[in-house]
């Protein structure tokens, strides 16, 4: 499950001295069954040979000739021959001037013409010196460009050709492979309802204390974003984090548990998809005080009673619903999770070891087990969560378009 079996990739090349690592790009694309073709802009020529390109990739290059006018005396339009053969569509490197004149519409090149073409998922690995990867043109550039649904995947930090220190290098060539095929399911919840739980709950023990937990709510949020991306109408219930909203996302917040069951109800009987990643507290305070417990008071004894199960509830209230419980668990994690698995009535349980420090709780890295009835587990070795974030989500997109019934827990 780690991506598509198979993609045609457009890989747009543009003037800087990260053009070189469009050779690696390629053979990483290639070793995993995709099909890659290239288009390079003038500038990009001067620090890659076409030749070079053509010669890894397997097929012609495209530079700036729009009409073909060898062969078939067709007067074929390349750029768009080009944007109707791409599943996907990768800058890399993308330069200041090249995100700018696709912020713009311009189409002022073989490539730029061809991405306003391309109505498919856009790629963007961008690369400059720092100082102008901060620059307020360029920072509104990719806010114009994210708003339409244009993936970014980089820049990050490290040496730079002037040969300083900054944020502007061009993302590995892995994790560039990793949005792109990330990328593939991007319009493949078009027209569905997706509930996600996210965050922490707070249990009031008085006006100033509560019962909660570490988590960030990053994975929720993760998942969110990406659902949106895939054309979803995402709704995002969320316990108290610290995270803008994403992009095309409708959002609740909530605090305690049985607020979040409230959200769940109401929204759930709607939902096509329900991803339930919040850490919801197992108990609540009976009495909460009304006053703060006062240090001198001595030590106050708080009575606990069970909070609502909204995983188990879901089979009743949205039958029909893909459900999908998170378990985050500290030992035992297969037995746990399976044991989840069947108690709940859930399609499936995503397992993580919070025990460690490198993933979960309040980390920007996962990695995860997926445990589904009927099905072999499925491991996702540790990545950034929005990586896991698209691969889960295409695990659970087959599961909805194939609609397999679930029994409610006896």
């Amino acid at each position: 499950m780690d991506g598509p079996s198979q993609l045609r990739v457009l890989l747009g090349v543009t003037g800087g001295i990260a053009a070189y690592k469009a050779t690696d790009l390629i053979r990483r694309l290639k070793g995993r069954g995709h099909a890659v073709r290239c288009a390079v802009s003038q500038a990009a020529t001067a620090f890659i040979p076409p030749l070079t390109l053509e010669v890894l990739s397997g097929s012609k290059v495209y530079q700036e000739e729009y009409l073909d006018r060898q062969g078939t005396g067709t007067g074929e339009e390349l750029h768009i021959t080009a944007a109707q053969w791409a599943g996907v569509l990768c800058i890399a490197p993308a330069t200041a001037n090249t995100l700018g004149r696709l912020a713009q519409g311009l189409a002022d090149d073989f490539l730029t013409t061809t991405a306003l073409a391309f109505p498919g998922p856009l790629v963007l690995a961008p690369a400059m010196h720092a100082v102008m990867w901060e620059h307020p043109a360029v920072r509104a550039n990719v806010e114009t460009l994210t708003r339409r649904g244009v993936r970014f995947v980089g820049p990050v930090e490290g040496p730079l050709a002037s040969g300083e220190v900054g944020m502007g290098r061009l993302a590995e060539t892995a994790a560039i492979v990793a949005a792109i095929e990330g990328s593939w399911g991007m319009g493949r919840l078009f027209g569905r309802t997706v509930v996600i739980t996210a965050g922490p709950t707070q249990e009031p023990v008085d006006p100033v204390r509560y019962l909660g937990n570490r988590s960030s709510g990053k994975m929720g949020f993760a998942l969110a974003d990406q659902a949106a991306r895939w054309g979803a109408r995402v709704v995002l219930i969320s316990g108290p984090v610290a995270l803008p909203t994403p992009p095309g996302v409708v959002r609740h917040d909530v605090k305690t548990a049985r607020e979040m069951e409230a959200a769940v109800h109401a929204e759930a009987p709607a939902a096509d998809l329900i991803i339930m990643t919040a850490a919801v507290a197992d108990f609540r305070p009976v009495a909460p005080a009304e006053q703060k417990i006062k240090k001198s008071q001595g030590l106050e004894r708080v009575e606990l009673t069970p909070n609502p199960d909204i995983l188990a509830s879901l089979p009743r209230i949205a039958p029909d619903a893909v459900r999908v419980g998170f378990a985050a668990e500290t030992q035992s994690l297969e037995e746990n999770a399976c044991a989840k698995l069947e108690r709940k009535g859930a399609h499936f349980i995503v397992a993580n070891d919070v025990s460690r420090g490198d993933i979960g709780f309040g980390s920007e890295a996962n990695e995860v087990t997926v445990y589904g009835r009927g099905r072999e587990p499925v491991a996702f070795s540790r990545r950034p969560k929005e990586e896991v974030a698209a691969a889960l989500l295409h695990l659970f997109a087959e599961a909805l378009e194939s609609r397999e019934p679930v029994l409610s827990p006896a």
